[in-house]
């Protein structure tokens, strides 16, 4: 017979982010008696060959620009392949949980719509959840006060040839204290400037945002049939509570019979990576 502290958590990063950012929660699960798995996407963390000028001091940004993206010709699918067999291994020892982030929740998404059989729950930490196709075509009907996109654009760089990648130049934050300021309240206001100097160099410097296509969008006949958790961040700059509201309001819409259990933590965008032990003693408490 199962039992609960056989539950593993199977994490999925965020945009420019990798395996290493959920260290600090896997710790803290495993104090309580919790196994968990986290992946790296293709084209992220251990899964990557990252430009080398992106590591480079003193960076040469027109090489760091010309550079190939490891996470060119990547799709929403290698992602989904990726992550069911990785879900296949781990379900023959117990209830597997799949918690993303951000804008890993295309991924969770399109995993559930292909494998709801293997999960027991699918939880989002702030994560996106489309469930609509006009919420890939047509502006939202909510505002989007974010501090992101003004700070991601103050480190983009520029004329990256690979269609549909963003770069952002994360290193490079720490030779301006203003920029670091900016990019720390967008993403990690709970943290210490330690921490989120940590978390800057975790990072990956690409992502492919070709990923917002109609397979990440949540379908009845499969994510519909998962139990589903949101975790609403509600001191998430990044993305707002208001949108995640809107993303909650809309896919409840599609699933009335079986709508979000929705939690609410005090905490910023990666929360999960400044104060680890408030979201394990939540993320235990779903099984």
């Amino acid at each position: 017979m199962r039992t609960p502290s056989r539950t593993t958590f199977v994490f999925v990063h965020g945009a420019s982010s990798n395996a290493r950012a959920w260290g600090p929660l896997q710790n803290e699960l495993a104090l309580l008696g919790f196994r968990s798995h986290a992946v790296d996407l293709p084209g992220h963390g251990d899964r990557a060959d990252s430009p080398a000028a992106y590591y480079r001091q003193p960076q040469d940004v027109a090489a760091l620009a010309a550079a190939p993206s490891p996470l060119r010709r990547i799709t929403l699918q290698d992602n989904v392949t990726h992550v069911v067999d990785t879900l296949r291994r781990l379900a023959e020892w117990g209830p597997v949980v799949l918690v993303g982030n951000s804008f890993g929740g295309l991924t969770i998404s399109a995993v559930a719509n292909a494998a709801p059989d293997l999960l027991d729950r699918v939880v989002y930490l702030s994560a996106l959840c489309l469930s609509d196709q006009a919420m890939l075509t047509e502006p939202w009907d909510v505002e989007d006060d974010n501090l992101l996109d003004a700070a991601a654009a103050r480190i983009a760089v520029p004329d990256v040839r690979d269609a549909g990648v963003a770069r952002l130049n994360y290193r490079s934050a720490h030779a301006d204290p203003a920029v670091f300021a900016e990019l720390k309240t967008a993403i990690m206001a709970d943290g210490t400037d330690h921490q989120f100097r940590l978390l800057l160099d975790s990072l990956d410097p690409d992502e492919n945002y070709s990923m917002l296509e109609p397979a990440a969008l949540v379908r009845v006949d499969g994510w519909g049939r998962v139990p589903h958790t949101y975790v609403r961040l509600s001191e998430d700059r990044s993305i707002t509570p208001a949108v995640q509201d809107y993303m909650i309001g809309k896919a409840d819409a599609l699933t009335p019979h079986n709508p979000f259990q929705v939690h609410t933590l005090a905490a910023s965008h990666v929360g999960y990576f400044s104060r680890p032990q408030v979201f394990a003693e939540l993320l235990t408490s779903l099984v």
